[in-house]
C-alpha cells in the first residue's frame, strides 16, 4: 500500500515537541534533516515507529529520519505544510546545527576545513622542494642546470600562489562562489603588486594608493593565510546577502561585480593591513613559543600535541606551518609534531613487543608502524590511549624529542645556518625525511623521541594491571579481552572509521540488502563476522541505540556512523542482541558496543552481515571505503 505522505508528516511532527522545538528542516536524497532545540522533548521511540520512517540518527543537534529516495521529498513538502515552516537547504540545516556547537570549537574547526582539502598539493610541492634543494648538497653542479630551475619552479608553485589555493578552499567552506574566491586570492598576489617576499629589499619608497583617505601600500600578500581566509569570509557573506536582495534580472552581473569591488576594497584597506600584522604576531609567537626557555616551550608542545589529536584539533596547526613556510621558507613546527607522533610510535611498539595477549599484539604492531609514517590515530585510539600509561609515556617522549629539536639548526644549499625545519607541512615521521633540512639531526630526533617513549612504556606499563594498584589475578570467569580495531574500513577528510568487528570486509555493493547495497543510507562496507562482538570504531559518542538492540549510531568529528548487525534483524525484536552502551555514552576505540548471537540470527533466516555506514558521506570530502 502506498505511503500516506501527509499522515507520515503529521505523525513525525506530533513527536517533535511542538513547533517551537524545531529550529530548521531540510532534506537530502534519502533523509529528512531537522535541527532540534531540545532533544529531551523528542519521543524517539514513537518516531522510529512512524510508518515510512526506516531509521533515525541524531548527531550534532541534527535529527535525521531515513525515509527513502523519491519519498522523502514528498513527506518534506507535507511537513512544511503541516508546520508552516519555510524550506531550507541541507547547508542551512548544517549551519543551524553547527551554530549550536561551542564558539571555540566552531572557530578551531575552520582551519581544518580550509586546509585539509589542499594538503595533497602542499605535501607534494613541499616534498619536491625538499628533494630539489637537497640534491645540490650532494651534486653542486646540478644547482646550475636547467633541470634544477625547472623543478624548482614546479616545486615552488603551490607556495608562491598559496593564497589562491586557500581562497578557493575557504570559499567552498563558507559557501561562496569558488571562482570569485579564486579572483580574491589572485588579486592578493597580483604581479602588479610588490612581492611580499622582496619588499624588504625594495629600492625607493613603496608606492601607495590613496583611496577615500586610506593610504594603501601596493604590496602583495604572498605567504599570508589569515587575511585571505577573512577576505573570503567577507566575500561569501556579501555575495549571499546580494543574492537575496538583488532582483534576479540583474543578479548575474550585479552580484559578482559588487561582491568583488566591496571585498577587494575592504581587504586592501582594512583586512589585509590589520590581519597581516596580526598573522606576523602569531607566527612570531609560535616561533618564540618553541624556543622560549631554551626549548621549554617546544617541550610543552611536544607533550600536548597528541592530546590535540585526541580532541580532533590538530589541523589548526596547518595555519601556523603554512605561514612559517611562506614567511621564512622553513617550517620549524614540523619537527615538534614529528617528535610527538614518533613518540607515540615508540610507546605503541613497546606495547607490541611486551604484551603477551596475541590479539593486542596483532593490533599494536601494525598500529605502531602506521604511527612511524605520521598516521597516529590507530596507535593512539587502538592502543596507547586505551591503556593510558603508554599514551602518557608517549607524551614524555614527545617532550624530550621536541626539546632536542628546538636546540638544533640546519643549513641551506649555500651552507648558511637556518633554523631546523622542513619545506613542507602536513607530513611527519619517516615521510618527512626528504623535506627536512638536516636529515641526520632529524633521524636522531626520532630515535630520541621514540626511544624515551619506548623505554618509559617498557618500564611503567604492565599488561592487565589496574591503573591505580597492584596487578591482581583475574577471576576465573573473566570476560576475554576485546581486540581494539586497527584496520580502517572508511576514510575521509574528517578521519577514519576502524573495523568494528573481526571478519572479512566486503564492498557495500555486496551487502545482501538492496537498500544498504545501493548506498541509500550512506557509503560504507559490510563485514562477514567471525565473532559476535562489535566495538567502537573511533573515539566518539553514542547517538542512538535501536529499540530492537541490533544497531548503534555513533558520531566523531563530524562523522556520523551506523553499525547495523545483520539484515532485516529489526524483526527479531532484540532477541540475540545485548547492547553494552546507551545513547549519550562517550566511547573509546575498541570499547564494546554490543554483542550478538550469530546462531540466532541465522536460525531466524537472516544474513549476519555487519553493515558499517557513513550516513552523512555526501556531506564529507574524500570518502574512501574498503579495508586498509
Amino acid at each position: 500500500m502506498a505511503l500516506d505522505y501527509r499522515k507520515c508528516a503529521e505523525e513525525i511532527y506530533s513527536h517533535l515537541g511542538g513547533r517551537e522545538n524545531i529550529v530548521s528542516a531540510a532534506h537530502c536524497a534519502t533523509r529528512l534533516r531537522l535541527v532540534i532545540a531540545d532533544n529531551s522533548k523528542l519521543d524517539k521511540a514513537a518516531l522510529e515507529n512512524v510508518d515510512g520512517v526506516k531509521g533515525m540518527f541524531e548527531s550534532n543537534g541534527q535529527l535525521q529520519l531515513i525515509i527513502g529516495t523519491g519519498t522523502v521529498n514528498k513527506v518534506y513538502d507535507e511537513f512544511l505544510a503541516v508546520t508552516g515552516m519555510t524550506a531550507a537547504t541541507k547547508d542551512d540545516v548544517k549551519a543551524a546545527a553547527a551554530a549550536q556547537a561551542p564558539l571555540w570549537r566552531r572557530i578551531l574547526k575552520v582551519p581544518g576545513d580550509v586546509f585539509v582539502p589542499i594538503l595533497p598539493a602542499i605535501v607534494a610541492s613541499g616534498l619536491m622542494m625538499g628533494i630539489v634543494e637537497a640534491i645540490p648538497k650532494f651534486a653542486p653542479a646540478f644547482g646550475a642546470t636547467d633541470w634544477f630551475s625547472f623543478l624548482d619552479l614546479v616545486a615552488n608553485t603551490a607556495f608562491a600562489l598559496l593564497p589562491v589555493l586557500v581562497a578557493i578552499s575557504a570559499a567552498r567552506v563558507f559557501g561562496g562562489n569558488i571562482f570569485l574566491g579564486a579572483v580574491i586570492g589572485l588579486m592578493m598576489v597580483h604581479p602588479a603588486l610588490i612581492n611580499a617576499w622582496t619588499v624588504a629589499s625594495y629600492e625607493g619608497a613603496i608606492p601607495t594608493w590613496n583611496i577615500f583617505f586610506f593610504p594603501v601600500q601596493q604590496v602583495g600578500y604572498q605567504g599570508h593565510v589569515i587575511p585571505v581566509i577573512l577576505a573570503v569570509l567577507l566575500m561569501s557573506t556579501v555575495e549571499k546577502w546580494l543574492h537575496k536582495h538583488v532582483p534576479e534580472m540583474i543578479d548575474l552581473f550585479v552580484t559578482p561585480l559588487c561582491t568583488v569591488l566591496i571585498t577587494s576594497y575592504i581587504t586592501f584597506t582594512i583586512i589585509g593591513p590589520v590581519f597581516s600584522v596580526f598573522e606576523n604576531w602569531v607566527l612570531a609567537g609560535a616561533r618564540t613559543l618553541i624556543t622560549i626557555g631554551h626549548g621549554a616551550g617546544a617541550a610543552v608542545m611536544g607533550a600536548i600535541y597528541p592530546v590535540t589529536v585526541v580532541m580532533g584539533l590538530h589541523h589548526m596547526y596547518n595555519v601556523i606551518e603554512a605561514g612559517m613556510i611562506a614567511s621564512t621558507g622553513v617550517n620549524t613546527w614540523m619537527p615538534i609534531a614529528t617528535a610527538a607522533n614518533i613518540a607515540q610510535f615508540g610507546a605503541c611498539l613497546a606495547v607490541a613487543l611486551k604484551v603477551k595477549n596475541q590479539k593486542t599484539k596483532s593490533v599494536a604492531l601494525p598500529a605502531s608502524l602506521s604511527a612511524s609514517l605520521g598516521i597516529t590515530e590507530p596507535a593512539i585510539f587502538g592502543v596507547n590511549f586505551r591503556f593510558m600509561k603508554p599514551f602518557v609515556c608517549g607524551m614524555a617522549g614527545g617532550a624530550v624529542g621536541a626539546l632536542f629539536a628546538s636546540w638544533m639548526h640546519g643549513t641551506d644549499m649555500n651552507g648558511a645556518t637556518v633554523p631546523f625545519g622542513a619545506t613542507v607541512y602536513g607530513v611527519t615521521g619517516i615521510p618527512g625525511i626528504p623535506a627536512i633540512n638536516n636529515i641526520p639531526v632529524y633521524l636522531l630526533e626520532m630515535v630520541i623521541a621514540a626511544g624515551v617513549a619506548f623505554a618509559l612504556t617498557w618500564v611503567i606499563w604492565k599488561e592487565d594491571a589496574p591503573e591505580g594498584g597492584k596487578q591482581e589475578a583475574a577471576p576465573a570467569k573473566a570476560e576475554p579481552a576485546i581486540e581494539a580495531p586497527a584496520t580502517s574500513v572508511i576514510r575521509c577528510a574528517a578521519g577514519a572509521v576502524l573495523q568494528p568487528t573481526k571478519g572479512k570486509v566486503i564492498a557495500r555493493e555486496e551487502i545482501p540488502d538492496e537498500t544498504f547495497a545501493a548506498g541509500i543510507l550512506g557509503d560504507g562496507v559490510g563485514i562477514e563476522p567471525e565473532e559476535g562482538v562489535v566495538v567502537a570504531p573511533f573515539d566518539g559518542e553514542v547517538t542512538s541505540v535501536a529499540e530492537s538492540k541490533h544497531a548503534v549510531g555513533l558520531e566523531s568529528n563530524g562523522m556520523e556512523v551506523l553499525i547495523h548487525v545483520g539484515v532485516d534483524t529489526v524483526g527479531m525484536n532484540g532477541d540475540g542482541f545485548v547492547p553494552a552502551v546507551k545513547e549519550g555514552d562517550k566511547v573509546k576505540a575498541g570499547q564494546k558496543l554490543l554483542t550478538f548471537d550469530r546462531a540466532k540470527i541465522k536460525a531466524a533466516g537472516h544474513p549476519d552481515t555487519v553493515v558499517v555506514l557513513l550516513t552523512n558521506s555526501d556531506d564529507l570530502d574524500g570518502v574512501e571505503c574498503g579495508a586498509k
